[in-house]
């Protein structure tokens, strides 16, 4: 499984995504992420899913940016292009994976500016090709195990108001809820700041000794947060002296 978060903000974009891939019963760390860049503009894409599909599909894509990629100046056509090639994929392989048991499965989250855009955008590629831009009003998006990371992020992320600082403290508390409940997203991590009007990406690693305290920070902070929430309402359900 994957966990590959991206935010939007207008201060520009977080993006976080872990490392773990597993290939048969083979698992093994590598990076989820890669940045094609044209001139002072940037456009980063995580992937998670089949690793064939995946590997192929981000080959034949990169093949694609190096003819291509001068001649585009909004980031929507990079994102056409990538469906392109899932459905090219799909056209090669999703028949004799079906006849396996076996589902096409690919879900690509990309950001970034191009000349032409007027500001920084945020995207979720499915498995068909298609996709939708992440908007302001629900201003992230994850893929893969995106079920444990979401409420924290739900509660507390806000286009307008949150800074890059804050989403990025965010998307780790939300990593973090994530890999202490499933054993195959883990450490280490992979973090990208694409800041608004900027011609640089800032480009981490994070292991697990960088976070160790931020991490056994949050869990006594949880714990104490539900010692403190009241549980008057209790009475009649419980026992007495439960």
């Amino acid at each position: 499984m994957t966990y590959c978060l991206g935010i939007r903000l207008k201060d520009g974009l977080v993006a976080l995504s872990d490392t773990l891939i597993t290939s048969g019963n083979q698992t093994i760390t590598a990076k989820k992420y890669k940045i094609y860049s044209k001139g002072d503009h940037h456009i980063f894409l995580m992937t998670s899913g089949l690793r064939s599909v995946r590997d192929k599909t981000l080959t034949y894509f990169s093949e694609e940016m190096k003819e291509k990629l001068e001649g585009m100046n909004h980031m929507y056509q990079v994102v056409n292009a990538l469906g392109d090639q899932i459905k090219r994929v799909a056209a090669e392989d999703k028949k004799t994976l079906d006849e396996s048991g076996i589902e096409f499965n690919i879900n690509t989250i990309m950001g970034g500016k191009l000349d032409g855009d007027d500001e920084q955008k945020l995207y979720l590629i499915y498995p068909q090709g298609n996709w939708i831009e992440i908007g302001k009003g629900y201003p992230f998006t994850i893929i893969g195990n995106s079920g444990y990371g979401t409420p924290v992020l739900r509660r507390t992320i806000n286009y307008y108001e949150s800074s890059l600082r804050f989403a990025l403290k965010t998307g780790f508390l939300s990593f973090d809820s994530t890999r202490v409940s499933a054993n195959d997203v883990g450490y280490p991590i992979d973090v990208i700041i694409y800041p608004k009007d900027s011609n640089e990406l800032i480009v981490k690693r994070l292991d697990e000794k960088d976070l160790a305290e931020i991490s056994h920070l949050w869990g006594n902070k949880l714990t104490e947060a539900v010692r403190e929430i009241p549980d008057d309402w209790t009475t009649g359900i419980l026992p007495n002296g439960s």
